[in-house]
């Protein structure tokens, strides 16, 4: 094979077979695919010598502040992991995004190399495209980078089943440039591959123990499990004795949640369970545990997702239209043409560039990352900072993809 087939093999995988990975996500949305179904067949890998691949990087974020980065390691003493109770405490992986001051700190990476093959060998990829392809994604936050001063609004961001935090890096981004401090969460063993500090000084491996548990639990067992994890790490930034060095950075009156998949679920979750969080968004997540018949108490809420016969008015997953009646503040339901359940995530991004569009989601990963950071920018920007969108209040000629529903 040669590298242009090797690149072409590699954007199908990301754009196409990678839902898969996260079909628990979405039991009620056919295109999310089975938890027993098994990736598409690829292409015979390309020989190790001829496996190059372009340099695959993030675009550049819109605000107009640079990027800071640290990474924590919490650990909820109060409660054993929901899945290997055995190993004791609940563990979290968190990225902390935060506006800084322009010129310092170094360039923090995009994952690990082992987190990265775990991620190929999981979408049969392994022996097609290097580890350190996806490993080395040229990010812009930088670690040990200054603190912009004041006080600024916090969004908390939760993935799909089966993939890590890394894969919203392009809207944490986007977010901490626009004045956000945003915190990325990985839940402990709901990945296929997430590096937890300890071990032997390499660190701990954890991988997806959910995907087998939840046969049994059922996948609102994951939403309301992350509920907890959200509000534990709101106590943890917010609290008196806080565990992130630049935690007054938080506006603590000023706190919404957003995530992919089971992620967007669990942003619900934690606003029906902690009013702490003022606003939330879910991208593309079935709502396995179901929003409150009572509402939010007023607060708002954004659903984005496909234009399919999933997530429109009238679609196969009915959780969408009950989650919409029993809203009871300002709420959106949008709904992108020619997008799949990845759109949402950094995935696009990379099969574009790699040479290839899903053609089951023909959307490019240049719309897909402009439409993601707009409307949830757009979102959060109204929500949590005053500051009125007209981009949400009707469709625009600027972005025919994007439909507003109103059933």
């Amino acid at each position: 094979m040669n590298i242009r087939q090797t690149a072409i093999a590699v954007a199908l995988a990301f754009t196409l077979s990678v839902p898969v990975a996260a079909a628990g996500t979405a039991a009620a949305a056919p295109h999310a695919g089975s938890a027993a179904a098994a990736p598409k067949a690829l292409p015979d890998a390309a020989d190790p010598a001829d496996r190059s691949v372009p340099d695959l990087r993030l675009p550049s974020p819109g605000g107009r502040y640079a990027i800071g980065r640290d990474t924590l390691h919490l650990t909820d003493r109060g409660r054993p992991d929901p899945w290997v109770p055995a190993a004791g405490a609940r563990e979290l992986m968190v990225d902390l995004y935060y506006p800084a001051r322009p010129g310092g700190g170094t360039p923090a990476g995009y994952m690990t190399t082992e987190e990265a093959r775990l991620l190929l060998e999981s979408r049969r990829l392994d022996g097609v495209v290097p580890a350190e392809a996806v490993s080395a994604v040229a990010t812009h936050g930088r670690t040990g980078a200054r603190p912009l001063p004041g006080k600024h609004p916090l969004v908390v961001l939760s993935p799909g089943f089966t993939v890590s935090r890394h894969t919203l890096t392009l809207l944490a981004e986007e977010l901490a440039s626009r004045g956000y401090v945003v915190a990325a969460v990985d839940h402990a063993y709901e990945s296929v591959g997430t590096l937890f500090p300890g071990g032997d000084g390499g660190g701990r491996m954890l991988t997806c123990v959910a995907c087998t548990k939840t046969k049994e639990t059922g996948m609102a067992a994951v939403a309301e499990g992350r509920a907890k994890d959200i509000s534990f790490l709101l106590d943890r930034l917010t609290g008196r004795k806080p565990a992130w060095r630049h935690a007054n950075l938080i506006d603590r009156k000023r706190i919404g949640a957003a995530g992919h998949s089971i992620g967007g679920n669990s942003a619900a979750q934690a606003m029906a369970t902690d009013r702490r969080v003022r606003a939330g968004a879910n991208m593309d997540g079935t709502f396995f545990a179901e929003m409150p018949p009572e509402g939010l108490d007023g607060r708002p809420f954004l659903m984005l997702g496909t234009d399919d016969e999933t997530h429109r008015p009238g679609g196969t997953d009915g959780s969408w239209m009950r989650a919409w009646q029993r809203l009871d503040g300002w709420k959106g339901w949008l709904t992108v043409t020619g997008s799949g359940h990845f759109t949402f995530t950094d995935l696009p991004v990379f099969g574009e560039q790699l040479g290839l569009p899903d053609p089951e989601a023909p959307l490019s990963g240049t719309r897909s990352a402009e439409i993601t950071r707009d409307y949830v920018g757009a979102f959060f920007d109204q929500q949590l900072r005053g500051i009125p969108q007209p981009l949400l209040t009707g469709p625009t000629p600027g972005n025919p993809e994007v439909k507003f529903n109103r059933p």
